[in-house]
């Protein structure tokens, strides 16, 4: 493997065939980030084409501080959040339009998804749903250290933060996820004694 300093000087010369290694050495990366704080296949691949279209226009704005991968994971971070921030906008409008009768819509917002019959399943759907409730920072801290095991240092610099915000946000997005999901201390027979 070709170190990632040369690559990158590489594709910000123009080399595309640099570029494309690029590509292929953080696809995969990029992608379960995305898929992580999404929690949808087709928005983690629209996330992930996103993101390397926005590192072709950046390379010259990399400056080489940190690792390729930590600006990759700023960039997929702000690329999640600008997505979660349109779809938010595009969901008020939506239902304006709803109540207000423009497009003689009805809303079935009570459309239940197919229960799945395995126990894993159904924790992970739980623990999605409590993700989904962290604050935009608390679920990036939380999915960079828990499910792409970055250190806190690493997880400071993708979010251009401090150590320290980043442990009392860690701490607070635990905090939530425990409270949010505290019932399965009680179905197991996990709870206080």
């Amino acid at each position: 493997m070709i170190d990632e300093a040369v690559l990158m000087q590489r594709a910000r010369s123009g080399d595309m065939s640099a570029f494309r290694e690029i590509v292929e050495q953080y696809k995969r990366m990029v992608y379960h980030l995305a898929l992580d704080m999404t929690g949808s296949p087709h928005d983690a691949d629209d996330v992930s084409q996103d993101v390397f279209l926005r590192v072709y226009r950046s390379l010259e704005s990399f400056r080489g501080d940190a690792k390729v991968s930590s600006w990759l994971y700023r960039i997929a971070i702000n690329v999640c959040l600008d997505r979660r921030s349109k779809k938010a906008t595009m969901m008020m409008e939506l239902r304006e339009d709803m109540e207000s009768g423009e497009h003689g819509m009805t809303s079935d917002n009570n459309a239940t998804h197919p229960v799945t019959a395995t126990e894993s399943r159904m924790i992970q759907q739980h623990i999605d749903i409590a993700l989904r409730r962290l604050t935009p920072r608390e679920r990036s801290v939380f999915v960079l250290r828990h499910y792409n095991d970055l250190s806190m240092k690493e997880i400071a610099t993708t979010l251009s933060v401090t150590v320290g915000t980043v442990k009392s946000t860690l701490f607070h997005a635990i905090e939530k996820l425990q409270k949010e999901l505290s019932f399965y201390k009680k179905d197991f027979g996990l709870g206080e004694r």
